[in-house]
């Protein structure tokens, strides 16, 4: 099981283009096995496996892998094809130079274009035309698949330093601190994303058929399950584990692990836009989200397994995290809440 969550406020920002279309989203939405009960509760969230068959269902249904959002539409397939060429690419640098190349292609363009500047690399987005993305999911969606494909592409994560956006910080923007695992800069000149010019020399690693199998899941997977493998975060949440229900380690044993001092280790964190409490309090909350959805386990019983010895602490904790009781989330799971 994969034991990361997505906010509701993502799956509804990825229906709107759909809906503005007149497509019936509450079927798409149980399509993906997602109750549209559930996203009555304001904090809820969805498993990353539910978001992603609802980016399937959503890119099938409209046949549009802009989902409406876009300038223009485009046709399912344009991802893979632009995939199957890029993977011939020597380096990432090439990569990001024929993705371009072929997203000019079409117009009105939409595209992120690489520039250079001393040790610096910047993946520019640039989008001609008019856009309906009231909520911004277009945007966040282009920058994270850019960026995570060519991290998938070289086998290693490329380090953001800096994510910026045009426009205002979103009512969601807490949850870009999840996404982008960098310094955030809102009202920017541009949407950008920063690196180290020393990634675009890496050599691209993958071949067709990993790129075959990759594109059975993708670019639904990018988006909903970022590789973590390589950030702070990331190791800390492997270290951890899923067994709540002994005494978790310490953050002194989680450092010495990592070969890095406590000191260092909460520099880092800090620069990843997290904390060691956040990590184990995000992964509970996951933990018990995905428990709520197995209908045999009692909620008493969850509690323990995700770490509390008092019910009432586990109530409180997953009220604060969800903004209701365990019981009411699981009503709206299960597609019973009233009123």
């Amino acid at each position: 099981m994969s034991n990361l969550t997505v906010s509701r406020h993502f799956v509804q920002a990825a229906l709107t283009g759909a809906e503005a279309l007149g497509f019936d989203t509450r079927e798409m939405l149980r399509a993906a096995g997602i109750s549209p009960d559930l996203l009555r509760i304001d904090m809820a969230r969805v498993s990353s496996d539910q978001f992603s068959r609802l980016m399937q269902v959503l890119w099938n249904r409209t046949g549009d892998e802009f989902m409406g959002m876009g300038p223009r539409r485009a046709r399912t397939g344009t991802f893979a094809t632009m995939c199957a060429l890029v993977i011939a690419c020597p380096n990432l640098e090439a990569v990001y130079r024929q993705a371009y190349q072929f997203s000019r292609l079409f117009e009105p363009m939409v595209a992120m274009e690489l520039e250079t500047q001393g040790e610096k690399a910047r993946l520019v987005l640039r989008i001609e035309g008019e856009i309906r993305d009231p909520c911004y999911f277009l945007r966040e969606s282009i920058l994270v698949i850019w960026h995570r494909l060519g991290s998938w592409l070289i086998g290693q994560p490329v380090e953001l330093e800096q994510a910026r956006f045009q426009y205002p910080r979103p009512p969601h923007g807490d949850e870009y601190r999840h996404i982008f695992h960098c310094p955030l800069a809102f009202e920017a000149g541009e949407t950008a994303l920063t690196f180290d010019k020393r990634f675009l020399s890496a050599p691209v690693i993958r071949d067709q058929a990993e790129m075959r199998q990759f594109l059975k899941t993708s670019p639904a997977d990018l988006l909903s399950r970022p590789d973590e493998s390589n950030t702070w975060t990331g190791r800390i949440r492997a270290l951890i584990g899923r067994d709540f229900s002994r005494p978790l380690p310490d953050f002194e044993w989680i450092a010495s692990e990592l070969h890095i001092s406590p000191q260092t280790l909460r520099r880092r964190l800090k620069r990843e836009n997290t904390s060691f409490q956040e990590i184990k309090d995000l992964l509970r909350r996951d933990l018990a989200i995905y428990y709520l959805s197995r209908q045999e386990l009692a909620i008493n019983d969850i509690a323990a397994k995700v770490g509390f010895t008092e019910p009432s602490t586990f109530h409180r904790a997953f009220k604060k995290w969800t903004g209701v009781t365990p019981g009411a989330y699981r009503e709206g799971d299960r597609g019973t809440l009233k009123g």
